[in-house]
């Protein structure tokens, strides 16, 4: 049985667009694959591990190849727990609404609690490799301005959301990404229903095509 997981980042709900859209692509993959199963990670539900002194002085123990304390292998399971959610699903589909040009920080903190040696990369004397391969990522980006190449305005600079998630995304070894991205959702009503219906429209068109792949 196939699996995707929704990591949701947005505490807003029904207000959120990345959320309105990302259900929109959740209800065609219901509709495509009613026997598969849907997990869904809300980060704002979860209690995720801290990174704290026991976590830290673990992760560093590793890197050293000394034995983990006691404590520090509970913080380092806490971690792989997690993680193990991710490695359980086939897709990955994130709604991650834009927060001062980068991301959420209970994003941020899932990625930190996650992104160790030997838990979702390898690290040696050739370098990183990311330890997810062969997942597909579907990323839902919000943003209330413009931040496309397309803007009058220098704000294509400060986007630090997309092209930091997507780096990280690489960086475990997911290469399969397919990107929608709501903008302009502060540009009033009519402007954001717009953004926000052809995003939902590109979402189930995803869907659609990658049902027909597989058919075919």
């Amino acid at each position: 049985m196939s699996t995707l997981l929704h990591i949701e980042s947005s505490p807003r709900k029904s207000r959120s667009a990345s959320l309105d859209v990302a259900h929109s692509y959740l209800e065609a993959w219901r509709d495509a694959h009613p026997d598969h199963r849907i997990d869904v990670l809300d980060l704002w539900a979860t209690q995720l591990p801290e990174l704290d002194g026991d976590a830290l002085d673990a992760k560093y123990a590793d890197l050293g190849g000394t034995p983990l304390s006691e404590g520090q292998q509970q913080a380092w399971a806490g971690f792989r727990q997690l993680a193990q959610r991710m490695y359980d699903a086939d897709t990955l589909l994130i709604s991650v609404p834009l927060w001062n040009f980068s991301i959420p920080y209970k994003l941020k903190h899932f990625i930190d609690a996650v992104s160790h040696r030997d838990i979702l990369f390898s690290f040696d004397e050739r370098g990183l490799a990311g330890l997810l391969k062969g997942k597909k990522a579907v990323v839902i980006y919000a943003r209330g301005l413009d931040y496309s190449k397309q803007s009058s305005t220098p704000a294509e600079s400060f986007d630090f959301q997309r092209p930091f998630f997507e780096a990280w995304l690489r960086l475990i070894g997911i290469t399969d990404i397919e990107s929608i991205i709501v903008e302009k959702t502060l540009f009033g009503p009519e402007v954001d229903h717009t953004g926000r219906q052809a995003a939902r429209e590109q979402a189930v068109a995803l869907v659609d095509a990658a049902s027909a792949s597989v058919d075919g």
